[in-house]
């Protein structure tokens, strides 16, 4: 079958791969209808982690249940669902208590595992034409029958229930005040899930101005410019004492507004790995909290200092501690809201699909790899269709 497969930094092939199949009684197939291309698969793309050539991308999957292992009860072929990022076995403890991002089983010596990523245990990414997935019954989310709603359901794979679990991290309740930095898909996700839960006002902090836009048009957001002036002052002059709430949708890949913005191209010179967790301590209220889905890593090779490159960063932690401000990281637990968000879908009362700004062949991925690592215009979040 034709996959996504890494051939190197800023490089990736079409190539044959070996078809999946059952590997235990617990696993079931799917033939790929849709499978995205994720802000964190740059990272392995740029050559910013340590996976080898050969992987095979993709942990934004869903499709139509084609093979059904022997102990497998709830799913049967011609099944459409959607597969969080996820890999969950769903009785360890963690995943009993509802931390299915973190299970201790399918990835040895790591709490979490993942479709087609580093370091995630041993599960070939969905950019292909198939897929297994693996403890079934309990990571495969059932969707209706058809193509209703193909984009938005297959945005419940990841980006939907980050930007929600930016939003679950920073604990925002309804009347709270919000900033989001960044725009990417889990940023516009989040201050979407800002929206959908009634908060009083959303700010976004991003420089894309088509990006800005979207959170304009869709989250009733303010959207804020970083090169047109500091994030911080901006949201302070239009919101006095600060936030109630902040979410880091950037990680640590996060520009600093002080340096020279140069060409619209994006520019790794430019990165300061710390300035947006600092900027949201700056920008939250005494006894605000942060919620921080952005990705942050242990180690960097394309980090700009050495401290970086070992995860270790310039935080202001103790003007955190002066304001008292609460946080909350780690990775989206997607089975924890996944299927509400479905149910959302379902009723009209959320609809995603605005994010997504191109539906292509899979052909055309390494095309737009290019384009969206190069953060061009327009480019927002790409959808694969094999």
């Amino acid at each position: 079958m034709n996959a996504v497969v890494y051939e190197g930094p800023n490089e990736v092939a079409i190539d044959e791969v070996e078809e999946p199949e059952l590997e235990h009684p617990n696993d079931v197939l799917i033939d790929i209808t849709t499978t995205c291309i994720c802000g964190s698969d740059l990272h392995m793309y740029e050559g910013r982690t340590a996976a080898e050539p050969g992987i095979v991308f993709g942990h934004e999957n869903m499709g139509i249940v084609s093979e059904v292992g022997d102990a497998v009860s709830t799913l049967e072929v011609g099944d459409r669902v959607v597969a969080p990022f996820n890999v969950a076995c769903g009785f360890c403890e963690n995943c009993e208590d509802g931390y299915t991002g973190f299970c201790t089983n399918v990835n040895p010596g790591f709490a979490g595992g993942a479709y087609g990523y580093v370091a995630m245990g041993p599960y070939t990414g969905g950019q292909a034409e198939r897929l297994r997935i693996p403890y079934a019954d309990f990571n495969a989310l059932q969707l209706p029958e058809g193509d209703v709603h193909e984009d938005s359901f297959a945005l419940l794979a990841d980006i939907f229930p980050t930007g929600w679990h930016g939003t679950e991290l920073a604990d925002l309740q309804p009347g709270d005040s919000v900033a989001v930095f960044g725009a990417g898909p889990v940023g516009l996700m989040a201050a979407y899930s800002a929206k959908i839960k009634g908060a009083s006002e959303i700010y976004v902090v991003d420089r894309v101005p088509s990006r800005l836009d979207l959170a304009e048009a869709h989250c009733d957001a303010h959207a804020v410019n970083f090169e047109e002036g500091d994030p911080v002052e901006q949201i302070k002059s239009a919101h006095g004492g600060g936030v109630d709430k902040g979410v880091d949708a950037v990680g640590y890949q996060a520009l600093d507004p002080d340096t020279d913005p140069g060409d619209d191209a994006y520019d790794p010179a430019r990165e300061n790995p710390a300035v947006v967790i600092n900027q949201l301590i700056q920008v939250v209220r005494p006894t605000g909290q942060l919620g921080i889905p952005g990705l942050y890593v242990p180690s960097d090779p394309g980090a700009p200092d050495e401290m970086a490159a070992q995860g270790r960063l310039g935080i202001d932690f103790g003007k955190l501690f002066e304001k008292g401000q609460a946080l909350g990281t780690g990775q989206s637990n997607v089975k924890a809201y996944n299927e509400q968000l479905r149910d959302l879908i379902i009723e009209g009362r959320a609809d995603p699909s605005w994010v997504v700004s191109h539906r292509v062949g899979l052909e055309e991925a390494p095309e737009m790899y290019e384009r969206f690592d190069n953060r061009e215009e327009g480019v927002i979040k790409v959808l694969l269709e094999p």
